[in-house]
C-alpha cells in the first residue's frame, strides 16, 4: 500500500546537510518525493509504502546529521501523486523563521583532506563541507543559500559543482563549498606568516568572525611586546594549542574539560595551569588558570601544526574596543600592534568574538556566548505572545530577540560605552531582527537611567517599554534556562545594578519567579566612595568597609588620598550607597594587599581567590541579615595577628557561602539559584553550592548563558514574555 506524507521540520536544520541527509535516507528506502528549504526549516514531501514512510519518519530523528538538531517535526496524510524518484528542491519563500547555525570547528573528514598531499584541497585553508565551517558569520539572510552569503561573489568551479550537485557527495549542496581554484585565498603565502612568528613576530590573523592578534607564547619579549602596544597590561592572554595533547601540557585536564575542547563550538576553555606549563610569564600574570582553544578553522590548524608551540590567541582590538573584522577596519586599527598582516577574501558579515567556558562540578559554566554558540535558539518557558527585544546590560553587553517559544541571545558584544561598541550593538540588533523576522512590539530594557542600552530602548519609536530591575533579569535568566517557572530564592551577587531604592545593589537575597520579585536579603550597605572609581580602586572600598566596621586604617594602606576618601565615605558626598558584593570581594583583597587597584574588571577578586590557602578549613562569621561588618573586624585581626593572606582569603570564601546558604534557607524555598558575576569565582560557587545541598535545597546554576551580564537580556525575555 502506498501512501503520501507533507512533513514540517523546525529547527537547526539548513546549513548543515540536512537535505542531502534527507534525499540519501529517501533514496535508499525507496521513496519518492521531493525536500526543501524554506523559512521555518525544512519542508519534506514523502511517498511510498506504508512501512517504509514510517522508518524513514523515524530515522529523521535519530540518525540526524552532526550539526543537526530537530526541535520539531509534523507529519500530515497527503494524496499519493504517483511520483518517482527523490529530488531536492529550491528554497522556498516566505517569512524567515528558521534556525540558523553557529560556525563549526573543521570536520575530521576535512582535516583528513587538509593533509592528504593526492587531495585537491590539501593544505587548502578554506576547506568545508556540509559538517563543518563557517555559518553565521557569512550569513546575510535566511533561506541558508550562497546567494545570501559572503560566499555569493565565488563561483564555483566544475569540480566543486559537481560535489554541490552529487546527492552522494559530502558537500552535496554545501553553501560556503570552494577549493584552491575557485575559493578564497590568502594574502600572502603561509609560509611567510609561519617563519615571521617563529621569529617572534606579532601577525594580525584574519579568522572566521575577527581578526586575531597572534605570537608565540614561550617567547617573553613577544609577549611583552603585544602586551605594551595592545595596552592590555595584566589581563590575560587566550593561548591556541594544536591538540587535546598540546592543551594537557599546559593545562589540566578531565573529561568535560576535553569535550568542550574538541566540541564542534571549539571555545576557549579555562582551566588550571600546570606548574610546568611552557609559556612566558607575561600570558597571564598571576593567574592560576591559562584559557586554552583548539584549532577551529583550516588555517588555524596549519599554523599550529608548522609551528608546534603555543601561540597567543587573543582579540584583534587595543584595549576594549570591539574585534576588528574588516580588512580596511583592521589594517587601520591593528598596523601600530602587529607586525605583520595574513588576509584572505572571503568577507566576514558578523563579527563574533571567541567562547570562554569552563567546568564547574563537571559541567559546562559558559563566561562569554559568542562564536559557536551564537545564534543557537534558547527555549523559553513562556511564550512570548507579542515579540520582544531585551536590550541587556552596559558592561558584556548582549541582547535578545524573543518570538513564541524561542529566544535568540545575539554574540558578546562589550562595553557599549565604546562608541565603536555601541555600534556594532546596533548593528547586531538590525542584523537579528531581519534573521529571524522579529519585529518586536516590547522592548525591554535595565532600570538604570544612564545605560545606553536603556537610551537606545527608550530612542526606538512605537515600542511598548518594559524596565526590569537589573537582578531580577539575572534570577528571571537562570530560571528560564533551566525551564522553570515556579518561584526560587536567589542569592544574586555582582558589581552594580540599579535598585529599586535608588542605590547600587550586588549582594542581593531575591524571592520570585519570572512574573516578580521581592528583596528578601541584603548585604548590608556601606558607601561607595568616589562612585565608578571604587570599582577601580579596592583600596577605597577597604576605606569605607572599615569605617562601616568601626576599624582603624592599617598602615600598609594608607596613602596621600586615604583622608580625602575617608571624607566622601563619612558624608556620602560622591559616594552611593551600595549593597555590592563585587565591591567587598574587592576590600578584602586590598585588606590583604592582594591588589589595591586593578587594571581589568574582576582582577582584585580573581587574585584573592587564586591566593586561597583550601587547607585552612574555617569561616569567619557573618552577623545576622548579611551583615558582612563582623567580618571585617575578623580579617582585620587575624592580619594583624600575622596570618597569611591565603588564609584569610579560604575564610572569608567560606564565610560568604554559609551566609549565603544560610540565608536562602532562611526563606523556606527548596529551590536556590546562585547567579550574577561573583558567582564567576569558581571557589565561592563550588562552596556554596555545597552549603546549599547541606542544607536540603536544589541549586541551579548558569550553565548555557554567562552569570555575568551577559545573561541578562535573556532574563529581560523572559520577563517582558511572562509579564504578557
Amino acid at each position: 500500500m502506498t501512501t503520501r506524507v507533507h512533513v514540517e521540520v523546525d529547527g537547526v536544520v539548513q546549513g548543515v546537510g540536512f537535505r542531502p541527509f534527507v534525499h540519501r535516507l529517501a533514496t535508499e528506502m525507496g521513496l519518492a518525493g521531493t525536500v526543501f528549504n524554506h523559512a521555518r526549516g525544512v519542508r519534506i514531501e514523502a511517498e511510498g509504502a506504508v512501512e517504509a514512510v514510517d522508518r524513514f519518519l523515524a530515522r529523521l530523528t535519530s540518525e540526524a546529521p552532526p550539526l543537526a538538531s530537530v526541535e520539531s517535526l509534523r507529519a500530515q496524510p497527503a494524496t499519493p501523486l504517483g511520483e518517482a524518484g527523490f529530488a531536492i528542491g529550491g528554497s522556498l519563500g516566505g517569512s524567515p523563521a528558521a534556525l540558523v547555525t553557529a560556525d563549526a570547528a573543521t570536520c575530521a573528514d576535512c582535516l583528513r583532506e587538509l593533509d592528504d598531499p593526492t587531495n585537491r584541497r590539501f593544505r587548502y585553508p578554506f576547506i568545508n563541507c556540509t559538517n563543518c565551517g563557517p555559518r553565521f558569520t557569512i550569513v546575510r539572510g535566511v533561506p541558508y543559500d550562497r546567494p545570501n552569503t559572503t560566499m555569493a561573489g565565488f563561483t564555483m568551479c566544475a569540480a566543486c559543482q559537481g560535489e554541490y550537485d552529487d546527492p552522494a557527495d559530502r558537500r552535496f549542496h554545501a553553501q560556503p563549498n570552494a577549493c584552491p581554484d575557485c575559493g578564497p585565498r590568502l594574502s600572502a603565502p603561509l609560509d611567510g606568516t609561519v617563519a615571521y612568528l617563529r621569529a617572534g613576530g606579532i601577525v594580525a590573523l584574519k579568522g572566521i568572525g575577527g581578526f586575531h592578534l597572534t605570537c608565540r607564547a614561550d617567547d617573553a619579549g613577544a609577549v611583552g611586546r603585544l602586551r605594551s602596544r595592545k595596552r592590555r597590561e595584566e589581563k590575560p592572554f587566550a593561548l591556541m594549542v594544536a591538540d587535546v595533547t598540546a592543551a594537557a601540557a599546559l593545562v589540566e585536564l578531565g573529561e568535560a574539560e576535553v569535550a568542550l575542547l574538541a566540541s564542534p563550538a571549539r571555545p576557549i576553555v579555562l582551566a588550571r595551569r600546570r606548574r610546568w606549563a611552557h609559556v612566558a610569564p607575561q600570558v597571564a600574570p598571576g593567574a592560576t588558570e591559562l584559557g586554552v582553544m583548539l584549532p577551529y578553522s583550516p588555517l588555524h590548524h596549519l599554523l599550529t601544526r608548522d609551528l608546534d608551540v603555543p601561540l597567543v590567541m587573543t582579540s584583534g582590538n587595543v584595549s576594549d574596543e570591539p574585534i576588528a573584522f574588516r580588512d580596511e577596519d583592521a589594517l587601520d586599527r591593528l598596523s601600530g600592534i602587529a607586525d605583520a598582516f595574513l588576509l584572505h577574501d572571503r568577507p566576514i558579515h558578523t563579527r563574533t568574538d571567541d567562547s570562554v567556558v569552563r567546568v564547574v562540578r563537571g559541567r559546562p559554566a559558559v563566561l562569554r556566548r559568542s562564536r559557536g554558540y551564537v545564534p543557537a535558539a534558547l527555549s523559553l518557558p513562556i511564550q512570548a505572545e507579542r515579540p520582544v527585544l531585551a536590550c541587556g546590560a552596559e558592561l558584556k553587553s548582549t541582547f535578545c530577540l524573543a518570538k513564541g517559544a524561542r529566544a535568540w541571545v545575539g554574540h558578546h558584544i562589550g562595553d557599549l560605552r565604546d562608541a565603536g561598541t555601541l555600534a556594532s550593538y546596533r548593528e547586531g540588533v538590525e542584523h537579528f531582527e531581519h534573521l529571524f523576522a522579529v519585529a518586536p512590539e516590547v522592548i525591554a530594557h535595565d532600570l538604570h537611567p544612564d545605560y545606553l542600552s536603556t537610551a537606545y530602548a527608550l530612542e526606538r519609536e512605537g515600542l511598548e517599554l518594559a524596565g526590569v530591575q537589573h537582578h531580577h533579569a539575572h534570577l528571571a535568566a537562570c530560571l528560564a534556562e533551566h525551564g522553570v517557572t515556579e518561584r526560587a530564592v536567589g542569592a544574586i551577587y555582582d558589581g552594580a545594578g540599579y535598585g529599586l531604592d535608588g542605590t547600587v545593589w550586588g549582594g542581593e537575597i531575591l524571592v520570585g519567579d519570572l512574573h516578580g520579585f521581592e528583596r528578601a536579603g541584603h548585604l548590608n550597605t556601606v558607601r561607595l566612595p568616589g562612585g565608578d572609581a571604587a570599582a577601580r580602586e579596592g583600596w577605597r572600598m577597604a576605606c569605607a568597609w572599615l569605617l562601616a566596621a568601626g576599624e582603624a586604617a592599617p598602615f600598609s594602606l594608607y596613602n596621600e588620598r586615604w583622608d580625602a576618601v575617608e571624607r566622601l565615605a563619612t558624608t556620602g558626598f560622591a559616594s552611593p550607597e551600595t549593597s555590592s558584593m563585587g565591591r567587598l570581594f574587592d576590600a578584602v583583597s586590598a585588606l590583604c594587599g592582594i591588589r589595591t587597584e586593578s587594571v581589568y574588571e574582576g582582577q582584585a577578586a580573581i587574585e584573592l581567590e587564586a591566593a586561597a590557602d583550601l587547607g585552612d578549613r574555617r569561616a569567619y562569621a557573618f552577623g545576622p541579615d548579611l551583615d558582612a561588618r563582623p567580618v571585617i573586624g575578623q580579617i582585620v585581626a587575624d592580619l594583624r595577628a600575622g596570618l597569611a593572606p591565603g588564609r584569610v582569603s579560604a575564610r572569608f570564601h567560606r564565610a560568604v557561602a554559609n551566609a549565603t546558604a544560610e540565608a536562602c534557607a532562611a526563606t523556606g524555598l527548596g529551590l536556590a539559584v546562585l547567579s550574577g558575576g561573583v558567582f564567576q569565582n569558581r571557589l565561592l560557587l563550588e562552596l556554596t553550592v555545597d552549603a546549599l545541598t547541606e542544607l536540603g535545597l536544589r541549586v541551579l546554576t548558569p550553565e548555557r548563558l554567562p552569570a555575568n551580564d551577559g545573561g541578562i537580556s535573556f532574563g529581560q525575555a523572559a520577563i517582558a514574555a511572562a509579564a504578557r
